[in-house]
């Protein structure tokens, strides 16, 4: 491509609305994208000064009883924990259940694929430490499992 072609790409490209465009002459290739502009700006008038009323804290949940004989079966990847294959179907394992090695615990959905996640030991499911449809990290601890 010449210069004076490249220059005729570019008007083209600003008077469009086009998001993005590539074009590839053979062995060259010309890759135009727009930067993202926020349209939807919504500016906050600045609040009346007024003594607002200290707000009530929640009341603690209840820590799961997690012993250091337990085994915890943690994330092997970033994603959103799913409880149950689908949603209004049972989950998978709930507190209490005896596991088998092996036995599906959850899914973790990365990147549009649904990753099974296996108990790893037997024994009894002892705590979720996660709630379904929330995101989880590399190594967060999912479920507590208290081996046989």
């Amino acid at each position: 491509m010449t210069n004076q072609e490249i220059k005729e790409l570019l008007k083209i490209f600003k008077e469009s609305d086009v998001a993005e465009m590539e074009v590839q002459r053979g062995d060259n290739r010309l890759r135009l994208r727009r930067a993202e502009i926020a349209k939807d700006v919504v500016v906050a008038a600045p609040a009346p000064a007024v003594a607002a009323p200290a707000p009530v804290a929640p009341a603690p949940a209840a820590a799961p009883d997690v012993s250091s004989k337990d085994v915890l079966v943690k994330s092997p990847i970033v994603g959103t924990f799913y409880e149950a294959s689908s949603p209004g179907t049972a989950p998978f394992v709930k507190v209490g259940d005896r596991v088998e090695p092996g036995q599906i615990l959850c899914i973790i959905e990365s990147m549009k694929l649904m990753n099974e996640i296996e108990a790893e030991v037997g024994g009894t499911i002892v705590a979720r430490l996660t709630e379904n449809g929330r995101p989880v990290e590399y190594g967060e601890a999912l479920f507590s499992i208290r081996p046989r």
